[in-house]
This record gives C-alpha cells, structure tokens and sequence, in this order.
C-alpha cells in the first residue's frame, strides 16, 4: 500500500487542489518518467476530476504519432530537448483537450547519455490553456539535470515536474 503522507503526495495533493480550485483538468506527457507522475497523481482518489490522461511517449513514433511532436523537431533538436518537451505538452493539451499539461523527456540512464547530453538530463515542458476573452496558451521548458541511478532520477524528475507547475500557476506579483 502506498503512503500517501511522502512528499510527492503532498506535492500531487497541492496539484490537485489547485486544479480543483480553478475547475481545470490536466494531461501528462511522460517519456523517461514512463507514467510514474501519472501514477503519483491517480495514488490520490479521486483523481478523475481534474486528470483526464496519460500519454507514454517512449519512443520518437510515439511523440509523433500521440502527441503531434514534428519529426523534424526531433531530427534538428533531438528527442531530448525543450523544443521537443514544449511541442509535447502543446500536443498533450491540445489533444486532450484540457486547461494543462506537463511534458517530461530525458535520459534516465544508466545508459543512452552523451557528452552534450548526459544521463541525468531531463527536458520539461509546461502548457497552461487560460480563457480571458481570447484563448491563450502560456508555455514553459525548462532543462535540469540529476544525479542518481534510474529510479533517483525519475522520481526527481517527477517531483520537479509538479513543483514547478504550481509555481508557473502563482500569482505573477505574489
């Protein structure tokens, strides 16, 4: 049975209120986090409120086909890029049709990295559909890079994932 009281419930719970307060639903992309935000953010019930789904994007095909990621995106920058993060969560929210999505692609490793890309390095993207009068949608990518073996790594991807997608949704003069 999972403990719902470690701290990436409690990041999922403050996800989850939040989405709840504003009326939003969310779509994930995950690549190298192969579902485990998803699966963090059904840990908590009822979760079908505000998650409508998952996308597991593992392969170039699968951004592609899934997700609208241009496979000339992927050929110029690289599977593991914040073009290719940005396109997913944009593809993510726009097929799902939701109010956000978070994009997640990366080498978690032990092997796959380079000297440009080593293991540890992860590729977020985040896509925040608002209506004030006209529809916006507000993007964001960012690259960090962890140290750890797989697992370490994809729980820290997670983990930064929804943080940084509550502080993207903060008042800006907060």
């Amino acid at each position: 049975m999972k403990n719902n009281n470690d701290p990436q419930h409690e990041i999922a719970r403050a996800v989850a209120q939040t989405l709840m307060n504003r009326g939003w639903k969310i779509a994930l992309a995950e690549s190298c986090t192969g579902g485990l935000v998803c699966a963090t953010l059904t840990d908590l019930a009822g979760s079908s409120d505000w998650l409508e789904r998952g996308y597991i994007t593992y392969s170039n095909a699968a951004k592609s086909e899934c997700l609208d990621v241009p496979a000339e995106t992927i050929d110029s920058f690289g599977a593991v890029s914040e073009q290719v993060a940005k396109a997913m969560a944009e593809g993510a929210l726009r097929n799902a049709n939701v109010n956000a999505a978070i994009s997640i692609t990366g080498i978690a490793g032990p092997t796959g990295g380079s000297p440009e890309k080593p293991v540890g390095t992860v590729c977020f993207g985040w896509a925040i559909k608002e209506v004030i009068g006209n529809e916006v949608v507000n993007t964001a990518t960012l690259t960090k890079h962890f140290n750890g073996d797989r697992q370490i790594v994809r729980e820290q991807a997670r983990d930064f994932a929804l943080s940084q997608f509550l502080e993207l949704l903060k008042p800006k003069n907060a």
